[in-house]
């Protein structure tokens, strides 16, 4: 059957490019002779001159035909891997996991939010339980709660804004696994250094002759980093909004890489390339220590921002959650056409908000690892308010936002639909309001950058027997990923973020799956001997 569908689309894709290529020879040749003829009594210098203006010509069309067959296999394969399947294995493992905990995400949310602020005295590890979680939300809080719930609700209608939520409140309990089970497997060497996350506690929970997929999740963990999440979709994100905000109209313009940009993205590629470079190569502690300062200050100032929003629109906040619901599931013609139904508003708003908490995903136990801990469950607990954070609370402002000024269905694409809703929903100067959402997004997504480098160096780390030199590497061309991302496209840069998300989730959940009973019992147990909360 595989074998069968295979060679049923490579079949296609030779026929196509078999057509491409007789069109470019026809449009050569009649353009050849166009220009012959009309170069009759002209010198040979200027028929040669014609001649050649033809094969740039013809060629710049089979790079746009070559770019236009890569985007469209991108696209066909995100559709396969983030197709129902994935959907429902990260929902069950959601309620599975809330089920066996008894609703945990609940009962206990005020206590996880109280240990996410008090860190634990007398515990091993690298950093704070707070600086752990600052670290994971840098990495997460990025452009997927401002960019991310734009595309989303563009594609899928309002209704993606409820089942992202919905993902997220069962994400929650996933969240909470990960934090526990990192704790609870990693490893400490003699220098101190940790080391843990899914690829530890799939080899050492589930076992040794499961190290062949705690390889497979190293493998595109670091990939994620490198050609997901980590790099093109926060730089291309920083650089769209630093455009629209310096240069709307791009009049000032550069030739760069066959197509033409504005300096103002050129310039903030730049900026943001040294800055990144300067952070990353100082390691976890460097990471840390900036992401415990950018990260509260800028989700309390994009909250408050979004909060402005609402309450100013407090009248239309009813009219807009009324409709969130109802096009959950009924879809909406406005938004992907005749395919705006029920299953692709679950779909992009499922994929969307696992972009942005990252639950089941298998990056923040990363993070989580480090943390200075002896008590699994406590930091289980600090991690789930990650996701409390990143998609209830800021996702969910961003959603009503848009809603709420209906900015989702006016044919704007990305930060534009976000930017529109602020300079719309704010009480201040357009200008102001455009403003501030460059700025958030700009440090939302610089932190993701910092964070996910740490990921894709631990996963390399474990892929690679703890090579230094490999993880020195990677450094620099995570930099050199960062520098070339503003020059990928829109569509082509987040549907390959999804692919190596989902690729990445696999393994993972699959653990989750298999160590729920490890996850209950530590919980129990936990609970049982203090009583007191």
């Amino acid at each position: 059957m595989i074998l069968c569908v295979t060679v049923y689309f490579y079949t296609k894709r030779m026929a196509a490019t078999t057509a491409h290529k007789k069109v470019l020879a026809s449009f050569k040749n009649k353009k050849t002779q166009e220009s012959l003829f009309k170069s009759k009594g002209k010198s040979a210098e200027g028929v040669r001159s014609t001649q050649n203006a033809v094969n740039l010509s013809g060629k710049r069309m089979e790079e746009r035909v070559m770019f236009t067959q890569i985007n469209n296999f991108i696209t066909w394969f995100d559709g396969v891997v983030w197709g129902l399947p994935l959907i429902i294995l990260i929902l069950f493992t959601g309620i599975l996991l809330t089920a066996r905990l008894g609703l945990l995400q609940v009962r206990h949310l005020g206590k996880a939010l109280k240990f996410m602020v008090k860190n634990e005295e007398g515990g091993d590890g690298e950093v704070t339980s707070f600086g752990a979680l600052c670290t994971a939300l840098s990495a997460t809080i990025g452009t997927g709660n401002i960019v991310g719930v734009a595309t989303a609700i563009a594609a899928g209608g309002p209704g993606a804004l409820f089942w992202m939520i919905v993902a997220a409140f069962f994400g929650m309990a996933t969240k909470y696994a990960e934090g526990l089970l990192a704790i609870k497997y990693r490893t400490i060497d003699k220098e101190g250094h940790v080391l843990g996350g899914p690829f530890y506690y799939i080899e050492n929970g589930m076992g040794k002759q499961w190290r062949w997929l705690a390889k497979i999740f190293a493998f595109f963990g670091a990939g994620v980093g490198l050609f997901g999440i980590g790099t093109f979709t926060q730089v291309n994100g920083i650089a769209s909004a630093v455009t629209n905000f310096f240069d709307p109209d791009k009049a000032h313009t550069v030739a760069l890489f066959g197509n033409t940009y504005s300096w103002a993205t050129v310039v903030a590629c730049l900026v943001l390339t040294v800055c990144v470079g300067l952070v990353v190569l100082g390691g976890i502690r460097r990471i840390a220590k900036v992401s415990q300062v950018v990260v509260p200050f800028m989700a309390v100032l994009y909250v408050a921002l979004a909060l402005i929003i609402v309450i100013t629109n407090i009248t239309a906040v009813p009219a807009a959650i009324v409709t969130i619901v109802k096009s959950a599931f009924t879809g909406s013609a406005l938004a992907g056409g005749a395919m705006g139904t029920m299953v692709v508003a679950m779909q992009k708003g499922i994929a969307r908000g696992i972009f942005s908490n990252e639950s089941g995903l298998g990056s923040a136990p990363i993070a989580a690892a480090a943390a200075q801990t002896k008590e699994p469950v406590r930091q289980g607990l600090v991690s789930m308010c990650g996701t409390f954070i990143d998609t209830i609370v800021i996702c969910t402002m961003t959603g009503l936002s848009i809603v709420i000024t209906e900015t989702w269905n006016t044919g704007l694409e990305g930060v534009a639909i976000t930017t529109a809703a602020f300079q719309q929903g704010l009480p201040f100067p357009p200008i102001v309001a455009s403003f501030s959402l460059m700025l958030c997004l700009v440090f939302f997504a610089f932190t993701t950058i910092l964070g996910w480098d740490y990921y894709g160096e631990r996963c390399l780390e474990y892929l690679l027997n703890r090579n230094q030199t490999a993880v020195k590497t990677y450094r620099w061309l995570y930099i050199i990923c960062v520098f070339i991302g503003p020059y990928m496209t829109v569509a082509a840069v987040w549907n390959i973020a999804d692919i190596f998300n989902a690729l990445m989730a696999f393994p993972n959940l699959i653990a989750l799956l298999a160590l729920n009973g490890v996850v209950r019992n530590e919980t129990k147990d936990y609970f049982k001997r203090h009583p007191e909360l």
